[in-house]
């Protein structure tokens, strides 16, 4: 397995943030993202991770080469949007911690580092000290025209990790889609564990 590096505070991920950006751009282009973004876009939305002293990021490396990223801080300091479905619920979000992307490119899927990624995310979430943690991922219709005929939703891996699905907290966020003009919002779905 690949070693994965993990980076505590902002004067450790600040020089990662490129490293993931470029990954994101990558992996997020596929199903079910399908997302159309800007390197620009990608480092001015990771910033926020280096100016959290409780944030995290994990770093799976083969040789020199980042090939996959997670990153994960506490719910009040990501972004009001992701917040704004769990206030309006009444959660607490100070006992939260958000999992943001996990993302590996798709050769090195399969060899365990998702569970790592995990790991290392509720260890985070502990030291903070969460009762929770939280996070979110695109619904996409089941018929919608560019969904790989092979796909296998992340679903009963997310289960077998403790978490479960939260219908009624959705967020929106809006992105080009690949092969669109135009941004359009899109659906995102929470999954919660208490730890």
């Amino acid at each position: 397995m690949p070693d994965i590096d993990i980076l505590r505070g902002p004067d450790a991920i600040r020089p990662a943030i490129r490293d993931v950006a470029e990954l994101r751009l990558r992996v997020f282009r596929e199903w079910p993202y399908l997302y159309d973004g800007t390197m620009e876009e990608e480092e001015t939305y990771l910033s926020h991770f280096a100016q959290s002293e409780h944030a995290c990021i994990g770093l799976a490396r083969d040789g020199d080469k980042v090939i996959g990223a997670t990153t994960a801080e506490p719910m009040p300091a990501t972004h009001e949007g992701f917040r704004a479905p769990l206030e309006t619920a009444g959660l607490d979000i100070s006992k939260i911690y958000y999992f943001g992307e996990s993302i590996l490119l798709s050769i090195y899927r399969g060899q365990g580092i998702g569970h790592a990624f995990f790991d290392l995310r509720e260890n985070a979430a502990r030291d903070w000290g969460a009762e929770m943690t939280a996070f979110c991922a695109v619904q996409r219709p089941a018929d919608h025209p560019a969904r790989p005929a092979d796909y296998r939703p992340l679903d009963a891996f997310w289960k077998k990790r403790g978490y479960a699905p939260r219908p009624d907290l959705i967020c929106h966020f809006p992105w080009t889609d690949v092969g669109d003009a135009v941004e359009t919002s899109k659906p995102l779905m929470f999954w919660i564990k208490t730890l």
